[in-house]
C-alpha cells in the first residue's frame, strides 16, 4: 500500500519571491500535500511585485495580526511549519499544538544589532522551544540557536535555503557589448562593486562607502552600484550622489535582478545582522565573487576564500582591504570562473527534497513529551481567544 503524502501547512509572514519559488517546487514533490498560508501581502518596507498568478500551491491571507486557527481545524496538517518571533506566531504555534500532529519553527541565525532581546520574549522562546517537535535549519547556526532554547539537536534538520539558481545564471550570459553599452550608460567603468539589498544603515552601508572611498584614493579605476530602496535611501543618495564612480538605481524586481549583476563584477554585503542574505547566492549563480559580513547566517560555510572574501562586521579597513583586493582581475576573475558551481546544487527542487525529508522524519518520530508541550495543548484547546484571534 502506499503511504499518503505528508500534509503541510506552511504558515509565512509574507509571499517573498524566494519563498514563493521554493512553495512552487514543494507543492510539486510527490511526497507532500502542501498547503500555505501568508499574514499579509507584502510589509511596509518591500516594494517586489506579488503575482499570484504565478502561486501553483493553494494559499490564502490570514490578515497581519491572525492566527491560521480555521486552516489548522479543517485542513488537520500532519507537520505545521511557522517562525516564533512574533507574538501572533507565538499563538499561533500554540494552536498548532492541539490541532496539528507535529510542530516545527523555521530557525535562521539572528544578531542583536538587529533584534532587540527582551525578558518576555526570552522566555516565550525558551517554553516553545522545550515544546516544539523539531525545526528546519539552513546550517549550524540555526541549529545552535534552536539548540540555545532547548530543542535537541537531533530534532533540527538542515533545509537549502535555495534561490532560482537557473535565473540568476543568466547574469553571465549577457554579450560583451550590451554589457559595456549598459555600463556606459550608468556611468560604469573599471572594477564595478554592487551592492543590493535594502538602503538602510543595518546593512553596513556606511562601512561601504568608507571603504569605497578609501580605495578610490589609490585607484580610480573603480565604481560602485547600489540597487534597492529603504528608509535610508534619501540620505545616502544626498551624501554619496557626488562620490566619484557611484550610482544609485533605485529597486529593481527581482525578474530584472540578473541584468543589474551582469554588469557588475563583484558583490559587497556588509551587512551587520542578515539572518542569512541570499543576494550572496544571486551574485554567485550570475558569476560575481563576493564580499561580505561574518554577521550573516552561516556565512563562513556559504562563502569559502575560493568565491570570495569574509570580513570582520562593521571593520570599514578590512572592507577596504578586501575590495582594494578584488579589483585586482588576477584575482577576482578565477573567482567568478568557480562560482556558480560552488552554488549549482542551492535550487529550489533541492529545498522540496529537503523539505520532504523534514517532514517525514518528523513524522518518524515521536511528538515531544514535555511538561512545555502538554501546557501549550492545553492552551491551544482554549476557544475563547481561539474565537478572537483565528483567520
Amino acid at each position: 500500500m502506499t503511504e499518503r503524502p505528508v500534509r503541510v501547512l506552511y504558515w509565512f509572514t509574507q509571499p517573498t519571491p524566494y519563498v514563493v519559488a521554493r512553495f512552487n517546487a514543494a507543492v510539486e514533490h510527490p511526497e507532500l500535500e502542501f498547503h500555505a498560508v501568508f499574514s499579509q501581502v507584502r510589509e511596509p518596507d518591500r516594494s517586489w511585485d506579488v503575482d499570484e498568478s504565478a502561486w501553483k500551491f493553494p494559499a490564502s491571507y490570514l490578515g497581519r495580526f491572525k492566527v491560521p486557527v480555521k486552516e489548522l481545524r479543517r485542513l488537520r496538517p500532519d507537520v505545521f511549519i511557522l517562525e516564533y518571533d512574533r507574538w501572533n506566531l507565538a499563538l499561533g504555534a500554540v494552536t498548532g499544538f492541539a490541532a496539528a500532529r507535529r510542530v516545527a519553527f523555521r530557525v535562521l541565525p539572528n544578531y542583536d544589532a538587529w533584534s532587540r532581546r527582551t525578558w518576555w520574549r526570552e522566555l516565550g522562546k525558551n517554553v516553545l522551544f522545550k515544546a516544539v517537535d523539531g525545526a528546519k535549519v539552513p546550517g549550524s547556526d540555526g541549529a545552535a540557536l534552536a539548540a540555545r532554547y532547548g530543542l535537541p539537536r537531533e530534532r533540527t534538520t538542515v533545509v537549502t535555503q535555495s534561490i532560482d539558481v537557473a535565473h540568476y545564471g543568466r547574469g553571465r550570459d549577457m554579450p560583451a557589448d550590451e554589457r559595456r553599452r549598459r555600463r556606459e550608460a550608468l556611468g560604469l567603468s573599471g572594477c564595478v562593486f554592487l551592492y543590493v539589498g535594502r538602503i538602510w544603515s543595518g546593512k553596513g552601508l556606511d562601512e561601504l562607502f568608507a571603504a569605497y572611498r578609501q580605495v578610490r584614493t589609490i585607484r580610480d579605476d573603480i565604481s560602485l552600484l547600489i540597487v534597492g530602496d529603504g528608509v535610508d535611501g534619501e540620505r545616502y543618495v544626498d551624501r554619496e550622489s557626488a562620490t566619484a564612480g557611484v550610482t544609485f538605481a533605485g529597486f529593481v524586481q527581482p525578474a530584472d535582478l540578473p541584468e543589474w549583476y551582469a554588469v557588475c563584477d563583484v558583490l559587497v554585503f556588509p551587512t551587520h545582522g542578515d539572518p542569512n542574505g541570499l543576494v550572496v547566492e544571486e551574485a554567485l549563480a550570475a558569476g560575481l565573487p563576493v564580499i561580505v559580513s561574518d554577521a550573516a547566517g552561516d556565512i563562513k560555510a556559504r562563502v569559502p576564500e575560493s568565491v570570495g572574501r569574509v570580513v570582520p562586521v562593521g571593520d570599514a579597513g578590512a572592507l577596504t582591504g578586501a575590495m582594494e583586493a578584488l579589483a585586482e582581475p588576477s584575482l577576482r576573475e578565477p573567482m567568478a570562473r568557480r562560482a556558480p558551481g560552488w552554488v549549482a546544487g542551492k535550487h529550489d527542487e533541492r529545498y522540496a527534497e529537503d523539505l520532504a525529508r523534514f517532514a517525514r522524519d518528523l513524522m518518524a518520530s515521536p511528538r515531544r513529551r514535555t511538561l512545555h508541550r502538554a501546557a501549550c495543548a492545553t492552551v491551544g484547546h482554549l476557544p475563547a481567544w481561539c474565537g478572537r484571534w483565528g483567520g
